[in-house]
């Protein structure tokens, strides 16, 4: 980050904290139940991402572009999950609130890219199946597992990039005042806002980074619906639009999952208690990555029959091994 400080001139002298302090859950009635509850869901999301990773690489047959889509999404569930909550539950289960200002920035650094992945990554699924909807007959020259790998690069190249730029933006504060962040994790918004000098860089990406990260892709989804919709709409019978839909209900589910509370929560800010919005933003942030696998599990033919043929093999080769 010493580029960003020497860019602005050798002499100039930034006050930083040696820790933060992070309070967000303190002073919530019985919030150990709570804590409880997210160690079920960061188990939960343990497994069912790497069940889903597992049936991928021992599948050939899954080694298509959509599931490249879907291992990177499981990965990236698995991973976010772990950077949040073991951290969450060790600040507030075992009251160590007190956060290094360094290791507070690698904090936010790895929740910020891994929450803006999960929906860059729904992005590239829904491209998948507009492709495969709209244009089936070039769905295999259009959709390579060369042109999905490096989509999915160069979404993990913009993610990285603008949130290290976030990041470093941070360095150049200086925090004279409070160093209480009121938040459940190191948030970017909360941290900007405890600055004793001129913080405007840090607020003008704070307002790029959720339109570039969050609403472009909302926005780009939605209108792949539409188009998809409409070319449903004309065609001839009513069971090849069946068809066709249930091949996009899976995602459709995974897209109100990680949107619809983001939406619900941003459009009541100012109209319900703190505690409520620092509880309704940790379950976007958790719920997500623990539901995912779930639903490609249960809605995803493919990947059902996949589990069937594995653990049939499994139980096979034991009761040869027994004979």
């Amino acid at each position: 980050m010493e580029f960003f400080n020497s860019a602005l001139g050798k002499n100039i002298t930034f006050v930083r904290p040696a820790y933060f302090i992070i309070s967000g859950f303190i002073g919530i009635p019985n919030i150990k139940f709570y804590y409880v509850f997210l160690f079920f869901v960061y188990i939960v999301s343990v497994l069912g991402n790497t069940i889903v990773m597992a049936v991928i690489c021992l599948d050939r047959n899954l080694r298509t572009p959509k599931y490249i889509a879907v291992f990177n999404l499981a990965f990236v569930d698995l991973f976010g999950n772990s950077a949040l909550v073991p951290k969450l539950l060790d600040i507030f289960l075992f009251n160590h609130r007190y956060i290094p200002y360094n290791d507070c920035l690698a904090f936010l650094f790895f929740c910020y890219t891994c929450l803006s992945m999960q929906a860059l990554n729904l992005v590239a699924l829904s491209y998948d199946r507009l492709v495969a909807i709209i244009f089936p007959l070039h769905y295999q020259v259009k959709m390579t597992h060369r042109f999905m790998l490096s989509l999915i690069a160069s979404f993990w190249i913009l993610v990285i990039i603008a949130v290290l730029i976030a990041v470093g933006l941070l360095t150049r504060l200086s925090f004279c005042k409070s160093v209480v962040i009121n938040s459940y994790f190191c948030d970017h918004g909360q941290i900007y806002r405890l600055a004793c000098n001129d913080y405007t860089p840090s607020f003008v990406i704070s307002v790029l980074l959720p339109f570039v990260i969050l609403w472009l892709p909302l926005i780009f989804i939605l209108f792949s619906y539409l188009y998809i919709g409409f070319a449903l709409s004309k065609v001839a019978t009513v069971q090849e639009r069946v068809k066709a839909f249930k091949t996009c209900t899976g995602h459709l589910s995974l897209v109100a999952i990680y949107f619809l509370p983001i939406l619900i929560t941003f459009t009541l800010m100012g109209n319900i208690h703190p505690n409520a919005r620092i509880i309704n933003l940790s379950l976007t942030s958790v719920f997500p990555p623990m539901l995912n696998p779930i639903i490609y599990v249960l809605q995803t033919q493919e990947i059902k029959e996949s589990i069937k043929k594995l653990f049939k093999i499994r139980v096979q080769s034991k009761i040869t091994t027994k004979k």
